[in-house]
């Protein structure tokens, strides 16, 4: 992986808040660079961290600054992007026990499941309800989604919990 690609995908980051007088400003606004590196052919940034729903938007902590694993915390959500670069290969299908919404914003990915494939493309949705998955670029061009986790039930013991991060 070159040095320019161990940075990181270049993600503007703006978060709001309020200020003394309770007047929405922005609180914070630049690139996001809470980058991991699962390996050379996709990168996952973290956006933003809840740890319970509902969330405290008064809380002064700047959650996308956290080290974390693939799931949110009990309770709370994740949201991240992942840039997926052409010819990456499929690990093992893995599981979160979670409710994820993936929205594709560039280019073309697609999910293996246990017994099907489903190609995405920019602007495409797709709800994950726990499945059995992993993530293929098969095109020439890098492909990004943004994913956000939502804690769910039930829970299984071979999930990707806690600090684990999936491939």
């Amino acid at each position: 992986m070159t040095d320019a690609a161990r940075q990181g995908p270049h993600i503007r980051r703006i978060v709001t808040g309020h200020d003394a007088n309770g007047k929405s400003v922005v609180w914070k606004d630049g690139p996001a660079t809470n980058h991991k590196f699962p390996d050379e052919k996709l990168s996952a940034t973290l956006m933003w961290v809840t740890d319970q729903l509902p969330a405290d938007y008064t809380d002064g902590e700047d959650t996308g600054k956290r080290i974390t694993g693939t799931a949110p915390p009990p309770g709370g959500t994740r949201l991240a992007v992942l840039e997926i670069q052409p010819g990456n290969t499929l690990h093992d299908l893995h599981h979160t026990d979670t409710i994820d919404y993936v929205i594709c914003i560039a280019g073309e990915v697609e999910m293996e499941l246990d017994d099907s494939t489903v190609k995405m493309k920019a602007g495409d949705v797709l709800i994950q309800r726990g499945t059995n998955h992993g993530w293929v670029n098969r095109s020439t061009a890098p492909a990004r989604i943004a994913v956000m986790l939502t804690d769910a039930r039930p829970k299984r013991g071979d999930s990707v919990a806690g600090t684990q991060n999936a491939r």
